[in-house]
């Protein structure tokens, strides 16, 4: 069964300046159980909600397996790790994950490319074993909350949303 792993919702941004200088130390709390999603607007609390340049990125999504032994969400920033599910795969479509508390359905709009910071907080050629695996960033389509532990998850092609 699918699984959510790991939720961050970060205030800050961590990878300022240059990856040689390493990250700027996480914020306690960012590692979270649940996160709270508001339609078109993104994870509140998190740095890129109601961002106007991250309007069609604001939820990152990305697949436990595309992470090595140890990794998670807080070098990779992303919001949400999840097993069980190719992400990477699901350009052009809505993945509805409902964790319990309602499906929150997710519009996956592009691949969100590793950066050179993954060779930091990753360590040697994490960057370029992210290629392709880094994950995807997502609109969200629907006020919810998304809970660590099992969810339920659903595939559907992005015409289907239209109202």
């Amino acid at each position: 069964m699918p699984e959510i792993v790991e939720l961050l919702a970060s205030p800050v941004h961590r990878f300022e300046g240059r990856p040689s200088d390493g990250p700027a130390p996480a914020p306690e709390g960012e590692l979270t159980g649940e996160i709270r999603i508001r339609a078109g607007l993104g994870i509140v609390g998190d740095r890129y909600f109601n961002h106007r340049a991250h309007k069609d990125a604001s939820v990152t999504v990305i697949a436990a397996g595309s992470l090595p032994a140890g990794a998670g969400l807080a070098q990779v920033r992303r919001n949400v790790l999840i097993s069980g599910v190719a992400v990477d795969d699901l350009i052009g479509s809505v993945l509805t994950l409902d964790s319990g508390d309602g499906p929150v359905r997710l519009a996956v709009r592009r691949a969100a490319a590793p950066c050179a910071w993954m060779d930091v907080t990753l360590g040697p050629g994490g960057h370029a074993a992210l290629r392709g695996r880094g994950g995807v960033r997502c609109v969200p389509l629907d006020d919810g909350v998304l809970r660590v532990g099992p969810v339920t998850v659903s595939i559907t092609a992005e015409a289907s949303t239209a109202a």
